[in-house]
């Protein structure tokens, strides 16, 4: 049994316009719990991880992810002890309502399903994706809103898998989900139980479309700006003529570059979704 009398923290420094960034960092990072500080010219984030993995094993995670992001670096890490900890964490997984048909809970909240509600049960783990990040809440009612019954779905980046879970609830007759990092797939395996999907979804560890042989009727990827415009080209290939590309985990501030160079790959925006600082994208090939 792992201790839960303690908690691991790491430490995040980075410039004061990069808040947001450091919010997608904790919520990649699978941390359970943040504290944010910010100043005239800086911005801290204290973000607290489980302690049944090493300190060593999340910092390696961490540094990957501030990999390439200018002006965000670990200033400190060690252990806290928290005995209330684990409630707190608890708590701060509330049922969540997404669009008009969709709810997300973690699997302690499993009799609270609002009546005509669809359950899509999140273990709060070390993946990305629970659902509570605006960009994750973009593309799911994005999903919603454009999954056509039976259609074949391509989930690139799946993280927790949530967005393949949810594309088979609502209707999907199958799904792919890919993920460049092996640690995803125990939590995806997870999840899928805690949602009883025992067939259609098949698991991936694999770079984008690479090796991708198939074509699917929906794409769908929530991760950021540079690596979604050096996919977009990809995403045509393997897109059926009348498909579509939900686009998600982009800062607002992003839209207009963005938008240009989905023009640029021959895709049309078909509608636009925003929460908070973030930005999402359903795009077709055909101008609609």
């Amino acid at each position: 049994m792992r201790d839960e009398s303690y908690w691991w923290y790491i430490i995040l420094q980075a410039r004061a316009d990069l808040e947001e960034i450091l919010y997608y960092l904790a919520q990649a990072s699978g941390s359970i719990g943040s504290e944010m500080s910010v100043d005239q010219d800086s911005v801290r984030a204290k973000l607290y991880y489980r302690s049944d993995k090493d300190l060593d094993e999340w910092m390696k995670k961490v540094s990957c992810l501030i990999d390439g992001f200018k002006g965000v670096s670990i200033c400190g890490a060690g252990k806290e002890k928290w005995q209330p900890w684990l409630k707190i964490h608890r708590e701060a997984f509330p049922p969540l309502e997404v669009g008009s048909r969709l709810v997300v809970l973690a699997p302690w909240h499993k009799d609270e399903v609002p009546p005509g509600r669809i359950p899509i049960y999140i273990e709060p783990g070390s993946a990305f994706g629970t659902g509570y990040h605006a960009s994750t809440q973009i593309a799911l009612e994005l999903l919603e809103r454009y999954l056509k019954p039976e259609s074949k779905v391509l989930d690139v980046g799946t993280g927790s898998g949530i967005l393949a879970i949810a594309a088979l609830k609502l209707g999907a007759s199958s799904v792919v989900a890919r993920d460049l990092d092996p640690a995803v797939a125990e939590e995806v395996r997870k999840n899928a139980i805690l949602n009883g999907i025992t067939s259609g979804l098949k698991l991936e560890i694999a770079d984008g479309t690479k090796g991708f042989g198939d074509t699917v009727d929906l794409v769908i990827a929530n991760i950021l700006y540079e690596p979604l415009v050096s996919m977009l080209d990809s995403f045509k290939e393997v897109l059926n003529e009348d498909g579509f590309v939900i686009l998600s985990g982009l800062l607002f501030k992003e839209r207009d570059p963005f938008v240009s160079e989905m023009k640029r790959y021959g895709f049309y925006a078909v509608e636009e979704l925003a929460k908070e600082d973030w930005w999402g994208v359903v795009a077709s090939r055909k101008a609609r």
